[in-house]
């Protein structure tokens, strides 16, 4: 199994800056894509950026210009800069990544598609 650890959330003032990070455990054999997505109260959860494993990224239209994503591949762990934070980017970030677990043999490489347990973000105007 897989298990995506979040960090870095917390409060910040608009304006100002966070970063996140995740790290991906467990019998990983590849990542493709890992990606952070939020949900704010009331609302459903939407992407915010994702990245693939030669770094490509793809970003939604609210942050672009104020949040970069990146990754590490040899730690499986993605980082979301967050600058010029606004009251709206509060909400609970998500991350998520999938790809391929198993042993040392093929035969048990299964696919997985796993999120972590959320880290909030709030920002004050």
């Amino acid at each position: 199994q897989v298990q995506l650890v979040e960090s870095g959330g917390g409060l910040a003032q608009a304006g100002g800056s966070l970063r996140l990070a995740c790290a991906a455990s467990g019998s990983i054999v590849s990542i493709n894509a890992m990606g952070w997505y939020r949900q704010a109260p009331g609302k459903q959860r939407e992407l915010v950026a994702t990245i693939t494993s030669g770094g490509s990224t793809n970003y939604a239209d609210s942050i672009k210009g104020r949040f970069a994503i990146s990754r590490d591949n040899a730690k499986n762990t993605v980082y979301l800069q967050m600058n010029s934070l606004k009251p709206e980017d509060t909400a609970v970030y998500y991350c998520n990544a999938d790809g391929v677990f198993g042993g040392v043999l093929t035969v048990t490489w299964r696919r997985f598609d796993t999120w972590g347990q959320g880290t909030q973000v709030t920002v004050s105007s």
